[in-house]
């Protein structure tokens, strides 16, 4: 049986850059684990008798592609707190990376 422990949620959150609690640790750590429990029950289903290309009736809606100007870029970016070189310019969040 796989289980999450919570060094691995703590390892998560570092790479997500989530500053989680105790409780959020311990409550991602028990809920995760149930999910791959759940996962584990999948995977021993016998799927022998369902054939591999059962599709259902499935109909694909398609248009043709049409160029198409749905709004127009200076009206945006005058709602914009701050605009450069055409983009929306927003403030750094991320440590260690440089402004620009």
């Amino acid at each position: 049986m796989t289980t999450i422990d919570k060094q691995t949620v703590e390892h998560v959150a570092t790479l997500a850059r989530l500053d989680l609690t105790e409780a959020e640790k311990e409550r991602y750590t028990k809920d995760l684990s149930q999910i791959l429990q759940l996962v584990e029950q999948l995977e021993k289903a016998d799927l022998s008798a369902v054939d591999d290309s059962l599709t259902v009736d499935a109909e694909t809606i398609t248009r043709e592609d049409e160029v198409v100007k749905a709004y127009d870029r200076d009206e945006l970016l005058k709602n914009a707190p701050q605009e450069q070189f055409g983009f929306i310019r927003v403030p750094k969040i991320l440590e260690g990376e440089q402004d620009s």
